[in-house]
């Protein structure tokens, strides 16, 4: 692929000045300079990969986490079968320590097989390590939604895929590089199956180290629309939710942390769900309907908070009105009937 232009750089941001606010009202990738460049975890792995790994072990409960292991004629891409009648790798509940022993025999080999923990929960199964390796949250009006997700693996590939949360990654051990698409670049990375899926969510079927443009011309205009954020170390990159991303771990050992976060009340159902039920329901009406109902959630949804109710009294606004947690319950209880028709 030809090379895209960087993110947004900013350099002289430490841990306790991240602009969360600005970075959320901007809604564009942003890639921070350093800020963990501090951290116990980033001194480790400076020093070797081995002792990155001691350092995670001091950690390290005993609970079973789940491994990702891909053969090596995959060359590190957790994706699909050639047949897509199942995935390219396998996953099992391991030991952390052990299955990082794994990776610590095989670091260096490009004929080794790809070693990867994703998205497992620090304080679960690393308790003490956000003491010494944090972003100071506690202040955030987000704060008691946080998922704090920590990734570890040899030279892997997560392919295009997006979250329904904002993330700051923090690049703690290795080099990544992050190839990001803004949310309207959907039709133009050509998404897979709705499940299963490599890691939880939709993945473009594009493989990006060659891509196929007769099969997927349009790829070429997500490249058009793309960005990419180069990370070493102590490096952290925010990208708001829904941004596609595109992840790969460039070094032998590799260490990411991330923090995600939505900046909604946390009584609000996610939106990934409304999607499947539109799958269900709307998807294969006449376009007559379809664009009917498109004027409806213009109006209810998608147009200002307040339009659709501002002509009622407020005792008779219901869901029309604020959406509170006992709105919510009460929706929520209505919507459960009637799916259980």
């Amino acid at each position: 692929m030809s090379a895209l232009p960087h993110v947004r750089i900013i350099d002289g941001v430490s841990p306790d000045s991240v602009p969360f606010s600005e970075l959320i009202a901007e809604g564009r990738p942003v890639l921070m300079k350093g800020v963990a460049r501090d951290w116990p975890a980033v001194a480790a792995g400076a020093e070797s990969p081995s002792a990155a790994i001691d350092y995670l072990k001091r950690f390290y409960g005993g609970a079973p986490v789940t491994g990702f292991t891909g053969p090596p004629e995959i060359g590190g891409r957790f994706f699909y079968n050639d047949e897509m009648t199942g995935l390219n790798f396998t996953a099992a509940r391991v030991r952390l320590d052990e299955y990082l022993d794994g990776m610590a025999a095989h670091l260096g080999d490009d004929q080794a097989s790809s070693y990867y923990v994703g998205s497992t929960d620090v304080d679960g199964y690393l308790p003490g390590f956000r003491a010494e390796n944090d972003l100071p949250l506690a202040e955030q009006d987000f704060a008691k939604q946080l998922l704090v997700s920590i990734w570890i693996g040899t030279r892997t590939t997560a392919t295009a895929h997006y979250d329904i949360s904002n993330n700051m990654a923090c690049c703690l051990v290795g080099d990544r590089r992050f190839t990001l698409f803004p949310p309207d670049q959907v039709a133009n990375l050509y998404p897979g199956p709705l499940e299963p899926t490599p890691g939880g969510q939709v993945v473009s079927m594009v493989d990006f180290r060659s891509p196929d443009f007769e099969r997927f011309p349009r790829f070429r205009e997500a490249l058009a629309a793309g960005q990419v954020a180069e990370m070493s170390p102590g490096d952290v990159l925010f990208y708001p939710a829904l941004w596609w991303h595109h992840v790969e771990a460039l070094s032998d050992f590799n260490v990411m942390m991330n923090y995600w976060w939505n900046d909604v009340a946390s009584h609000l159902d996610t939106p990934q769900n409304t999607l499947l039920h539109g799958l269900l329901s709307l998807r294969d009406r006449p376009a007559s309907e379809k664009a009917a109902w498109k004027a409806l959630f213009d109006y209810y949804i998608f147009g200002e908070a307040e339009e659709a109710g501002a002509h009622l009294p407020d005792h008779a606004k219901g869901p029309l009105g604020p959406m509170d947690e006992m709105t919510a319950r009460r929706l929520r209880a209505m919507l459960l009937r009637r799916l259980n028709r």
